[in-house]
């Protein structure tokens, strides 16, 4: 979802009972779009494995508990 500020977010939360998630910004959300999606037409294509999604989102500095890959 968007939100136009912090505030919004905590509006939102606290009114659909949600936990407070990852929150990136515009430009945070399109840098990993395209990392993400880049070849997404390509032939080859194929999904991201956990490794390459844990680069992916350590090369943008998504470290927090949210990106980290969920025990095997």
């Amino acid at each position: 979802m968007l939100f136009r500020s912090e505030n919004e977010i905590d509006k939102w939360r606290r009114r659909v009972g949600q936990n407070r998630g990852a929150v990136l910004s515009l430009s945070q959300v399109w840098a990993l779009a395209r990392r993400w999606y880049h070849d997404r037409m390509s032939p080859a294509y194929r999904g991201k494995s956990s490794a390459e999604a844990q680069s992916i989102f350590r090369a943008l500095g998504l470290t927090g508990e949210f990106w980290l890959a969920p025990p095997a």
